[in-house]
């Protein structure tokens, strides 16, 4: 049954982010910030499938026992992707808000995301190891949400002094995507039922992009 549920849950969720990604590519009609995050979308959901797609056969067939390598090279291809997605969310509030200058946030950004995909490329981090250790995932991910919480700031404070409602919530999607994913980090290994924080967790990034395609469809005719 959770085989079932969870393909079954994985497979809506891929086809609606890269649905709404090319869509909101192929509809942007030049409008630099709707394509921007119909890449980001699509980015989202072809990073995730390197992890969701074997971990979706692992389950349907002989389990995830056997498919240690194939879910370790998706999930370190995920942690690379997720980071690309933060800088594109990045550039997508510079360009909504028509945002110029602010060098040193643009710097931080780069700066913490090229330190996630460095520590992400360490070997120490065991991706293909049944044994990888917790501290690596720890590491890893401290650069990760400091990008994270530097792109909830911008969101927050933007949508806020620009009267922004399409965009007021995108603070919280991020927050929440963050919450539901750090004790997985943390504590999955110990009890896996923590896991089924990733449920939520995914549903945060849909909620991401639909703000995103519902306030295209409002305004690009």
């Amino acid at each position: 049954m959770q085989a079932i549920m969870e393909t079954l849950f994985d497979a809506v969720y891929l086809s609606t982010v890269i649905i709404l990604g090319i869509l909101m590519i192929k509809r942007s009609k030049g409008d630099t910030q709707y394509k921007l995050f119909g890449i980001m979308a699509v980015v989202l959901g072809l990073g995730d499938s390197f992890h969701l797609v074997p971990r979706a056969i692992a389950l349907c067939t002989t389990g995830l026992d056997n498919y240690t390598y194939a879910l370790g090279m998706g999930k370190f291809i995920t942690s690379i992707t997720m980071t690309v997605f933060y800088i594109l969310l990045y550039y997508v509030w510079r360009k909504r808000y028509n945002v110029q200058g602010h060098n040193a946030t643009t710097i931080a950004v780069y700066l913490f995301s090229l330190i996630r995909i460095i520590l992400c490329l360490m070997p120490q981090n065991l991706w293909t190891s049944k044994d990888a250790p917790l501290s690596w995932g720890i590491y890893r991910n401290i650069p990760f949400a400091i990008l994270g919480i530097i792109v909830i700031v911008l969101f927050y404070k933007s949508a806020k002094e620009n009267n922004d409602k399409s965009f007021k919530y995108m603070w919280l999607t991020i927050v929440l995507s963050f919450a539901f994913y750090i004790p997985v980090v943390l504590w999955a290994d110990v009890n896996p039922l923590i896991g089924m924080l990733m449920i939520p967790k995914t549903c945060a990034y849909v909620w991401t992009v639909l703000i995103g395609f519902n306030d295209m469809r409002k305004k690009v005719r």
